[in-house]
């Protein structure tokens, strides 16, 4: 393979009825550095239907160019649609480096998309970086979070990896950047469309996604039970904040996993994180130890926790959140 031939960073627009997904432009910051590195551009893949009047916002976020795949096969997600326009822009312009965020859709498509250009993914990675011979390094956690893998295509083309949403941080929007958008008409091959929508039914959780958060009460293994959870729901109440949890609460059936922070769970960074009898394992830390401000009540002192915690209080946390959550009422009554 001719690795030359290949440049630029493109970056996977994730849309949901028309509307842009915040990882994507999570992934065009982190691109935005990663392009710097190489003196490259930032180009990104935006397939949809009805989404030209989005294109500016990519640009602004960090994107120099926006591939914009507008067409009613691709209003929703569906496979085969996306990899074959996506295959098709790969083949054309030879990207050097593809983003994709770690949800639903793009772990769908990543590993499809993957095998039908006889590529390399690596998935939930936690690290970007531009090495010296201007390879993309993609560190991961491997071996049930123990341990980082850093990992390396070096022999095909594109370099490609998903990111988790709110692991990467996202730029602050530039009205004054230009940027080119080009519009591309797809050919798809629509005798191997083998699967239909028929419908689409969405569940009204009235809850906010954990990793849109500002603020986070997180349950562990000390809480016990749903009723104690309940009294977590109460200080959130008062804050304004979202209810999450640890993975063993979710085992326990006690939570549900979309609101799990961790590892196998959702990737947060609020401004503030409540672990609250949660002892810290390095699984749940990969989830939110960039929270700007973390406290910490285990009824274990030497929990490791206490190591990334802002801070720190020890003892029962079923006897601390009740009276917690009635003096901060009180202060902000004030």
């Amino acid at each position: 393979m001719d690795k030359s031939a290949y440049k630029h960073v493109y970056v996977f627009v994730e849309q949901r009825d028309g509307v842009i997904q915040p990882v994507a432009f999570e992934l065009l910051g982190k691109a935005r550095d990663l392009a710097d590195a190489l003196g490259e551009k930032v180009v990104a893949l935006f397939p949809g239907y009805q989404i030209a009047n989005s294109c500016q916002t990519l640009i602004e976020h960090g994107a120099d160019e926006v591939i914009c795949i507008d067409n009613a096969q691709l209003k929703d997600y569906l496979t085969e649609q996306y990899v074959q326009v996506i295959t098709q822009v790969i083949e054309e312009y030879k990207p050097s480096i593809l983003l994709l965020g770690a949800t639903t859709i793009g772990r769908d498509l990543g590993p499809r998309l993957a095998a039908r250009i006889t590529t390399g993914l690596t998935a939930d990675c936690t690290k970007l970086e531009i090495s010296e011979d201007r390879e993309l390094w993609s560190t991961r956690p491997a071996f049930g979070g123990n341990l980082m893998a850093t990992i390396v295509n070096s022999t095909h083309r594109p370099q490609m990896s998903t990111v988790r949403p709110g692991v990467m941080q996202k730029r602050e929007a530039d009205a004054t950047r230009k940027g080119e958008i080009i519009n591309l008409e797809p050919k798809l091959d629509e005798s191997k469309f083998k699967v239909r929508l028929i419908e689409t039914v969405k569940e009204d959780k009235g809850k906010v996604d954990i990793t849109e958060a500002k603020i986070l009460v997180s349950g562990g293994r000390g809480i016990g039970c749903k009723e104690n959870f309940e009294k977590l729901e109460q200080l959130a109440g008062v804050l304004d904040a979202e209810v999450s949890t640890s993975r063993a609460m979710v085992d326990a059936g006690i939570m549900p996993h979309d609101r799990q922070v961790g590892q196998t769970g959702k990737t947060v960074r609020p401004n503030l994180y409540f672990a609250m009898g949660i002892s810290g394992a390095i699984q749940h830390l990969a989830g939110m130890e960039e929270s700007d401000f973390i406290v910490a009540i285990n009824k274990d002192k030497f929990a490791p926790i206490f190591q990334v915690s802002d801070l720190g209080i020890v003892g029962d946390v079923n006897k601390i959140v009740p009276l917690l959550t009635e003096r901060l009422a009180q202060e902000l009554k004030k």
